[in-house]
């Protein structure tokens, strides 16, 4: 225990150094594993489990952020397989130039490599609220595909072989209002808490375990089934801190799986190169199914990165003697330094799309996918952009004064709420620069920001006084600090709401003040 402790305590340090030069905390955290086992420490079970509930949790929220029919489109379904059918192909072909790999060798080591990591693919479009997205529903749904392929070639490379009584875990459908009945009455303490710790952990990931199948897809399927439900979301807001701290274990880990000697450094760097080839193989083959260019970009390089997943198969084919303990090494080498590549390149995605779009777009397909149709704001005056709650109170206070007004927002589900309860939302992702150069704003005057991203806000500032928009832009602050940068980018009004809140509350009680306490009374 005292040494976990320790070794999460190296972990933080190893974070907060990388957060302040400008990297994500993860690779520090992958830093601090590989410092760790460069001098003499391995992993342990306590790491190994806070690892892996980390990950479980993190499924699980994905799950509930996730809609079942998103999966069912043929951009996930065959562009998954395709991607992985031609990587698997292109790899073997370069391994089986190792003379002294087999040919079970050299295949298991191609499908390992052919995986992306569910974990970083998730954290990144989690962290930066893209989950809902339609590029980082795309690359969602790409993954859970993954995921499922593992499973059958483990069970055919010899791993655990799924029960025969495995198809009972359908049963959980079943169990979807027993599911839903509970969450209602946990209330909204620590309750909600230990419930979807239960769900993910013991539910998800241990029924399915004891089944033969991946407790990763378990924890994936329950929250799927409670996604639907009122209280998703606060459900997985519950859960935030508390899995983002377990993932600190599950960097850790990859860290501290092998000590990166320098020839198997160099050996990782080199097969690290095939990264920019995976991101475009996605990128080709999303646009074959009519995604845009900024789509199949963003998804692309979400999933661009090594997984985890593929260590789970490497270590089975070493089991059965197919592949060296040098070359298990080597892989977890390459994908924790796969990590650290493309972390910062998706955090930086966008950026990097306004640098090469403009030659990315020649490859767009005429015929646009429907969910990458252009949107039309009709007669509209003011468009709000961010229907959560501080832009649905806008929209509905805007409506009452007989102002037409028009909502977006990035999230589908959002979307259909919305419109079901009589409000004229349209989907579309404000940090898309197409968005704003192909959208016909003549009859708008104001645009309201209701993001809570501040780059979302940013971005979307920019490229309207960009294409020379010259009405009204209003747009909302977390925090004092964000004002300026808002205004220097050319935002006319910066509401901060948590600034505001104390004046707008007293506004609300001066109103309703009895006789007694009315400003009249209490002078004289």
């Amino acid at each position: 225990m005292l040494t976990a402790t320790i070794w999460l305590s190296f972990a933080f340090g190893a974070g907060l150094f990388m957060r302040l030069i400008g990297l994500p905390p993860l690779v520090g955290y992958l830093a601090a594993g590989f410092l760790l086992s460069a001098n003499g420490h391995e992993t342990n079970e306590l790491i190994e489990a806070i690892a892996h509930a980390g990950v479980l949790l993190l499924l699980f929220s994905v799950g509930l952020k996730l809609r079942l029919k998103s999966l069912i489109r043929t951009e996930v379904l065959a562009g998954s397989l395709l991607h992985m059918g031609l990587t698997i192909v292109l790899l073997w072909a370069i391994l089986s130039q190792f003379g002294t790999l087999s040919f079970e060798a050299a295949v298991m080591i191609a499908i390992a490599l052919s995986f992306s990591s569910t974990v970083v693919a998730a954290k990144v479009l989690e962290s930066k609220k893209e989950l809902r997205a339609f590029h980082g529903r795309v690359a969602i749904g790409i993954l859970i595909m993954q995921d499922l392929v593992a499973v059958a070639i483990l069970s055919m490379a010899g791993g655990v072989a799924p029960s025969p009584w495995s198809f009972l875990l359908l049963g959980f459908f079943l169990l979807r209002p027993l599911l839903h009945w509970l969450l209602d009455i946990c209330g909204h303490g620590e309750l909600v808490i230990l419930y979807g710790l239960l769900v993910a952990l013991v539910v998800g990931g241990g029924s399915f375990e004891e089944f033969g199948l991946s407790s990763e897809l378990g924890a994936l399927l329950l929250g799927i089934i409670l996604s639907d439900h009122k209280r998703a979301s606060e459900l997985s807001n519950a859960l935030w801190g508390l899995k983002e701290i377990l993932l600190v274990g599950f960097f850790l880990q990859i860290g501290l799986s092998g000590h990166p000697t320098l020839l198997t450094l160099e050996h990782a760097l080199l097969l690290n190169l095939l990264l920019p080839l995976k991101a475009l193989l996605f990128f080709f083959i999303l646009l074959l199914f009519r995604l845009r260019a900024r789509s199949a970009f963003l998804t692309g390089l979400s999933l661009s990165s090594f997984s985890e997943f593929g260590l789970i198969v490497a270590s089975v084919a070493e089991a059965q003697g197919w592949i060296s303990t040098d070359w298990l090494v080597l892989l977890a080498v390459t994908v924790a330094v796969s990590f650290a590549i493309t972390a910062p390149l998706n955090r930086y995605s966008h950026d990097l799309y306004q640098l090469l779009g403009k030659g990315l777009k020649r490859f767009e397909s005429r015929h646009r996918h429907p969910d990458d149709e252009p949107i039309n704001v009709g007669s509209a005056h003011i468009l709000i952009v961010g229907m959560g709650r501080v832009g649905t109170g806008v929209y509905d206070t805007l409506r009452e004064s007989h102002l037409r007004a028009v909502g977006l927002d990035s999230d589908p589900g959002k979307v259909e709420n919305h419109r079901r309860q009589g409000r004229r939302v349209l989907y579309a992702d404000a940090e898309d620069p197409g968005l704003w150069t192909g959208l016909s704003l003549n009859g708008v005057r104001i645009i309201m920001l209701c993001m809570p991203e501040l780059s979302a806000k940013l971005m979307a500032i920019q490229q309207l006084r960009e294409r020379g928009f010259d009405g009204q832009i209003n747009a909302t602050a977390l925090y004092s600090e964000e004002i300026e940068q808002l205004k220097n980018r050319g935002a006319d009004l910066v509401y901060n709401y948590y600034d505001s809140i104390g004046v707008s509350f007293a506004d609300k009680t001066l109103q309703t003040l009895p006789n007694e306490l009315s400003p009249s009374v209490v002078r004289r």
